[in-house]
C-alpha cells in the first residue's frame, strides 16, 4: 500500500451527523444539520458545533445563547440532509420534513421528537476560527427515547440506527467490533 501526501484538510471521518434546533425570539424555530460536533469534557459536561457565520442559525444561536443537539437516524436522514441544504430564511424545515416540536427543559430551543436523543445546550464561549466559528457549550440536559432502554434500564442507543457523514455521504451504525477495554481484559474461565 502506498501513500499520496495531500493538501491540508479534515479527513477525520465518520462524524455523527445531527440537527441542531435553535430558536430566537422573533423568529420562526430552525433546525441546521452539522457534522462538526463533539464532546469537549465529560466534568462539567460540554459539547461544541461549529458553524459557518453566513448561515441563518449562526446569528439565532449567537444571540439566544442556546442550542439542541438531536442524534439522528436512517429514519431522518433524509431530514438531516435537507436541513442541511435549505435555508431557514427561506423554509420551515419542520414543516417541510414533518418533523415534532417539543418543548425542552432547560432551553428555549426545542427538541425534535423524532430523535431519540436531545442535548439540550447553553453557550459558554464561541471562537472565530476562520471558515466556521466553533459554539462551545455546557450541557444543561439530556432527553432520551425511553423505547431505548432494556429491561435493567440501560440505554441501548446503538440499536437506534444511527447516521453517520463521512466525505459527503451519510451511512448507518456499523457492526460491534468490541468494547471499551476489551483488549485488556483478562479471559472468563469457563
Amino acid at each position: 500500500m502506498s501513500k499520496e501526501c495531500w493538501k491540508p484538510g479534515n479527513m477525520l471521518y465518520p462524524l455523527p451527523a445531527v440537527m441542531v434546533s435553535c430558536a430566537e425570539e422573533g423568529k420562526a424555530d430552525n433546525i441546521i444539520t452539522v457534522a462538526w460536533t463533539g464532546t469537549i469534557c465529560t466534568n462539567p459536561p460540554m459539547a461544541y458545533i461549529s458553524v459557518r457565520p453566513e448561515r441563518h442559525s449562526y446569528d439565532m444561536i449567537k444571540n439566544s445563547g442556546e442550542f439542541v443537539i438531536n442524534l439522528t437516524t436512517k429514519d431522518l436522514v433524509k431530514a438531516v440532509d435537507y436541513c442541511g441544504v435549505r435555508s431557514g430564511r427561506d423554509v420551515d424545515k419542520f414543516k417541510e420534513m414533518n418533523l415534532t416540536k417539543e418543548a425542552a427543559t432547560y432551553v428555549n430551543a426545542p427538541l425534535i421528537k423524532e430523535c431519540p436523543v436531545n442535548i439540550e445546550c447553553k453557550v459558554t464561549e464561541i471562537n472565530e476560527l476562520g471558515s466556521h466559528h466553533m459554539f462551545l457549550a455546557k450541557v444543561v440536559g439530556v432527553n432520551i427515547e425511553k423505547d431505548y432502554l432494556d429491561e435493567k434500564g440501560k440505554f441501548c442507543l446503538n440499536d437506534a440506527n444511527l447516521v453517520m457523514y463521512s466525505h459527503g455521504e451519510y451511512y448507518g451504525f456499523g457492526e460491534l467490533l468490541g468494547s471499551f477495554g476489551y483488549s485488556v481484559q483478562k479471559k472468563k474461565r469457563k
